[in-house]
């Protein structure tokens, strides 16, 4: 029980709806503004920044729905299961638009601070309120009038100010590790498009002395499989080739809790957090599983999204498991990253994969590099990952410790001095 006055949030914020910025002049070619949508949320809260999937829009805009950074907004529509009520600070200013199905929170600061909403709207207690006045059947949505009569505990601004500083420094903490590691992986990909798409790699030969094989004039070899040149000395191989591939096979029959018994079941895309996955669900009738470490593809819309499995687990039908028959795994993770961009261009051009069968899988065929040259990048790329690795790992404890702290923090059963 709370030991602060509850409280309704009406007369102390204000929601501001958006604008209906029309989808003809959205635009996958960047422009200076980005549309945003209940998609740059993530379920619990948070910006999420939708690299590569970013709606650009190329027509004048209304200056007065343009986002100033630390702008609070609030998703209206439940886009995603678990999206409603989902708040997120914009990042930057003059870049995203205040789109319609969003709301833009202001508050009274005399009463209860900006951040302290932010925070405030994680909690079950004011998410269920929302999601239990929401209408509609199959989309459910919101109001600000129904938000305005959500109930919570209100502490002094004061002590507002104390809870916002302890959260956010383990927010901050948090987002700073992310992006680390979207740089590191970022400097993996480049990696390997450089080396084995490009296929400049360093070219050790005495001829080649270090410098890049293609650009340098390095020998290339028709290639009648593939259709193309390759270095000379790499072969073709097919997925299946180089990788063990378990498709997944979802448990039969009600064998399925959110209460933690069983063995850990992840069903599809829809599981994928930051690297690791996020458990939703476990299983008694496990079928098909896959091991510590393996990389978790999904096979079903979106095609290719990948994670890794951070314990032994069940899969199911969206999801497959590969590991290297050589250990090459961080070869193995950027080739998945590469066809991913295939996968991504050929829907973009209209081509709409909903799915991916074993067969197709097992065939994709690739240029398969020199056993040196792999050994060389896997040196490169297991030190990032470990350092990914490491980040994301302090990353689950960071948001353990938030999640545990939230509640009691906002019921005022702990206090930050």
């Amino acid at each position: 029980m709370s030991k602060w006055p509850i409280t309704s949030l009406k007369g102390k914020i204000n929601i501001k709806h958006g604008f209906p910025f029309k989808s003809e002049y959205f635009s996958d070619e960047a422009t200076q503004f980005i549309v945003l949508t209940p998609g740059n949320f993530y379920e619990e809260g948070g910006f999420k920044r939708q690299a590569g999937k970013e709606k650009f829009y190329t027509e004048d805009i209304p200056e007065e729905y343009l986002h100033q950074a630390g702008d609070l907004i609030v998703a209206m529509t439940e886009q995603a299961a678990g999206l409603l009520g989902s708040c997120a600070r914009v990042p930057e200013s003059g870049i995203y638009l205040h789109n319609q199905r969003l709301g833009l929170v202001t508050t009274d600061s005399k009463k209860i601070l900006r951040d302290y909403i932010y925070h405030l709207f994680k909690t079950k207690t004011v998410r269920e309120q929302i999601r239990l006045t929401s209408s509609g059947s199959k989309v459910k949505h919101t109001s600000p009038e129904r938000i305005y009569d959500v109930r919570v505990p209100l502490p002094t601004v004061l002590e507002q100010q104390n809870i916002v500083a302890l959260l956010d420094a383990l927010e901050t903490k948090i987002e700073l590790n992310n992006r680390i590691n979207a740089e590191l992986e970022a400097v993996a990909k480049t990696l390997y498009d450089y080396w084995f798409v490009q296929f400049d790699f360093p070219d050790d030969s005495p001829q080649g002395q270090g410098k890049p094989y293609k650009t340098s004039g390095g020998k290339m070899v028709y290639n009648p499989t593939l259709k193309r040149e390759i270095p000379e000395g790499w072969s073709d191989k097919t997925l299946s080739e180089i990788a063990n591939i378990t498709m997944g096979q979802s448990p039969e029959g009600s064998s399925y809790n959110d209460e933690g018994v069983g063995t850990i079941f992840y069903q599809g895309s829809t599981d994928f957090g930051w690297l690791f996955p996020t458990t939703r669900q476990y299983t008694t009738a496990p079928s098909r599983m896959a091991k510590k470490g393996d990389i978790l593809l999904s096979v079903r819309a979106p095609v290719g999204d990948m994670n890794i499995a951070n314990t032994d687990c069940c899969i199911g039908r969206g999801l497959a498991a590969l590991n290297s028959k050589t250990g090459s795994d961080g070869f193995l993770f950027y080739v998945m990253k590469y066809f991913k961009q295939i996968f991504d261009r050929r829907n973009s051009e209209g081509t709409t994969f909903g799915s991916i069968t074993k067969n197709d899988l097992h065939s994709l065929t690739l240029a398969y590099p020199t056993l040196d040259l792999l050994k060389k990048y896997d040196e490169i790329v297991t030190n990032y990952n470990k350092m990914i690795f490491e980040r994301s790992l302090e990353n689950r404890e960071l948001v353990s410790l938030r999640d545990w702290l939230l509640p009691m923090l906002m019921n005022g059963q702990v206090t930050v001095r």
